[in-house]
């Protein structure tokens, strides 16, 4: 059986959230496989708890026996929500969210979410809910289709891969990954085809899994659910995700504007600690899927 996901920054990441503070409750909005939740929970004693958050119903099948663990079937944009309702009062010590695509999703032909594989146009990561990518690519119009390519994929020629979506769809509904590929073979440099048509494919991700949004809802409600101290933990995967942390971090919102009040005082409720981490050689050599990780960590003032 192949690993469900191979966690990246794995130490780093979990030495920068729990510290020395083993009796903590610590939050991983991103469970997946469970290999950030399996490392923070060995590192924190039997009083502590770990509240844990996926939408995909496959992962859940990775929980451990551990009675410290809460894992809840959900978005974790809802962190504020859930976590304030299993504490009743209180706040958390840290929060971690290793964000993108687990390499289950990926590498799950049937989910859709991969160019390689020809299978069904999907890419939920919540399989329950309505809007797959097919949909998106049947029923968007073509300045929709064209927006999405450009700020979520920052794809080459957008605007001439929206028209070529609108004309193939006219013949026939584009049902598979197949079936898109096709539509864009055109544009797909012959060279490095993988490269444009993976661009493709994460901005439909990011639209149908609403991921962008869902972001900045889970910032805002970490940064509430925090006690002073507490710590945020972010890895992301590409410059959309990295850039909406950096500018919460810095300012308190996402747009990254610079609020401050009548006394010139920030009402940015974190404070950046250290600098971006990223992947060791060693570990991008034994997972390529490392390579683009960025880690953020910032502390609850």
């Amino acid at each position: 059986m192949e690993e469900y996901h191979k966690p990246v920054l794995l130490q780093e990441s979990v030495s920068a959230l729990v510290g020395s503070e083993t009796d903590g409750i610590y939050v991983d909005a991103t469970f997946g496989g469970g290999g950030h939740s399996r490392e923070i929970l060995a590192r924190l004693s039997s009083k502590s708890r770990l509240i844990a958050f996926d939408r995909d119903g496959d992962a859940l099948g990775n929980r451990p026996d551990d009675s410290r663990l809460c894992l809840i079937h959900h978005n974790f944009r809802f962190i504020e929500n859930f976590v304030k309702a299993e504490l009743h009062t209180g706040g958390v010590s840290g929060v971690l969210a290793d964000l993108g695509v687990s390499s289950h999703q990926f590498d799950t032909a049937q989910r859709g979410f991969s160019f390689r594989f020809e299978a069904p146009l999907d890419m939920r990561m919540n399989q329950k809910a309505e809007k797959s990518a097919q949909d998106v690519v049947n029923t968007y119009g073509q300045e929709e289709l064209e927006r999405i390519f450009r700020l979520y994929g920052e794809v080459e020629n957008s605007r001439k891969a929206a028209q070529l979506v609108i004309s193939a769809r006219q013949a026939h509904r584009i049902v598979t990954t197949g079936d898109l590929n096709a539509a864009l073979k055109s544009v797909t440099p012959a060279l490095a085809g993988h490269k444009y048509l993976a661009k493709v494919y994460q901005a439909l991700r990011i639209e149908v899994n609403d991921e962008m949004r869902s972001l900045g809802k889970l910032l805002e409600g970490a940064a509430a659910v925090l006690k002073s101290g507490g710590r945020l933990v972010v890895i992301t995967y590409h410059s959309l995700e990295d850039r909406m942390v950096k500018n919460f971090i810095r300012s308190g919102n996402v747009g990254g504007e610079v609020r401050k009040d009548m006394f010139g005082r920030s009402g940015a409720p974190l404070k950046a600690e250290g600098k971006p981490v990223c992947p060791a050689e060693a570990e991008i050599g034994q997972n390529t899927r490392a390579r683009s990780a960025r880690m953020r960590v910032a502390v609850k003032l």
